[in-house]
C-alpha cells in the first residue's frame, strides 16, 4: 500500500497559519513578530493572535502570512525554534 501525500500547497498561500507555543512573555512575543518580519515583511500583526494556558506559564501565538515557498517556511520554522523560549512550532 503506498504512502498518502502530504497535499500540494500552492504559492503563493494567502492566509497561511503559523502557530507557536512556548514559554509566557513579552519575549516570545518580540521574537514571533522579528521572525515575521524578516521572512514575511508586513505581514498583518493585527491578525496576531495569543492565547494564554490554563496556567498561564506557556502561551500559543498563531498568525497568518503569505507564504511564497518552501524555503520560507522551512526558514521560519528553523528560526523560531533555535530559540529556547519555542516549545513547538505548527
Amino acid at each position: 500500500m503506498a504512502e498518502p501525500k502530504a497535499p500540494k500547497i500552492e504559492f503563493p498561500c494567502h492566509d497561511y497559519p503559523i502557530k507557536v507555543l512556548g514559554d509566557a512573555g513579552d519575549e516570545l512575543q518580540q521574537l514571533v513578530i522579528e521572525v515575521m518580519e524578516r521572512h514575511a515583511p508586513g505581514f498583518d500583526q493585527t491578525c496576531l493572535k495569543i492565547r494564554d494556558s490554563r496556567n498561564g506559564r506557556y502561551q500559543s501565538f498563531t498568525v497568518c502570512i503569505t507564504a511564497t515557498g518552501e524555503d520560507q517556511l522551512r526558514a521560519i520554522n528553523d528560526d523560531l525554534r533555535a530559540s529556547p523560549l519555542t516549545k513547538m512550532v505548527i
